[in-house]
């Protein structure tokens, strides 16, 4: 059962980042359609409502398999289930009712949208301080300490803009990265491949990808940070834990960047900091509040 929770909890915590996402993708789309095209505009709304209806009902569908296996962790589910089957054929409904009904749900998907984050604050507040104590460990080891990039989908192109000697704008670099990508699609695509299951993607959807790189606040992987290395022509360490640091790039003889990969430390889940050189005299292995 342990497991079980584990997992819901490791979906609900993806869930938040795609909202942020979907959030990001239409503030773009919004800033794409003229205020004065009314006609794009009323298109426009209709496409977010539509988006929004599909993530919601896909993040529906994906908690309701765990209240299959897992029902005592999904009682206000399951009274919101059973208010949305309740016959009343034999009294045509009066709007007051249906108004308090959907009040009366609206309700219990509050309470229990709040009972998942607090679940979430607490699994990721007993985890965050090992954490942050051993990355700066690590860190400490390199004369390094953490330095906080904001929380958005932007944060690995942040992390890496923080660190270099010329000025790159986030635009430049999600360009540049995905012009690379689209230019060596043969060395990409065998490794991009759907998260959940594990299937392979086509040509087009790799292209698509790239478009997402460049047009969307899309998060980035490690394909990205290699095509990065690539396009900067230095290697990137990634510090992490428990994993070992890993470096892309490695072909590349100038100083690497160095990122620092968190998994805790963000209510978003998997986050991009940057680093900078520890103080005079600081004493390595002080784990920093960053949040």
């Amino acid at each position: 059962m342990e497991d079980l929770q584990r997992e819901r909890e490791r979906v609900e915590r993806r869930h938040l980042r795609e909202k942020k996402e979907l959030q990001d993708r239409i503030q773009t789309m919004k800033n794409a359609v003229p205020k004065s095209d009314k006609k794009k505009r009323k298109q426009l709304l209709l496409d977010v409502e539509r988006l929004e209806a599909e993530l919601e009902q896909k993040h529906q569908q994906e908690l309701e398999k765990f209240g299959e296996i897992y029902p005592d962790t999904t009682n206000i589910d399951a009274v919101a289930a059973g208010l949305a089957k309740m016959n009343l054929e034999n009294r045509p409904p009066r709007l007051s009712k249906v108004q308090k009904r959907r009040e009366r749900r609206a309700a219990q998907e509050r309470e229990r949208q709040k009972m998942a984050e607090e679940a979430d604050m607490d699994y990721m507040s007993s985890h965050r301080r090992k954490e942050e104590e051993k990355l700066a460990a690590i860190l400490a080891a390199k004369n390094l300490e953490m330095k906080y990039i904001p929380v958005d989908s932007h944060c690995m192109y942040r992390a890496i803009q923080d660190q270099l000697s010329t000025s790159e704008t986030l635009e430049c670099l999600r360009s540049r990265t995905a012009d690379y990508m689209r230019q060596h699609i043969d060395d990409f695509l065998p490794f991009f491949s759907d998260p959940e299951t594990g299937d392979s993607y086509s040509s087009d959807d790799f292209l698509s990808y790239c478009d997402d790189i460049e047009h969307n606040a899309s998060w980035g992987t490690q394909l990205e940070l290699r095509a990065l290395s690539h396009v900067l022509q230095c290697p990137i360490e990634v510090v992490q834990t428990p994993a070992p640091a890993f470096v892309v790039g490695e072909e590349y003889t100038e100083k690497p960047l160095v990122l620092v990969y968190v998994r805790y430390c963000s209510s978003f889940g998997d986050h991009y900091n940057s680093v900078k050189p520890l103080p005079a005299g600081a004493v390595g292995g002080a784990a920093p509040r960053l949040f």
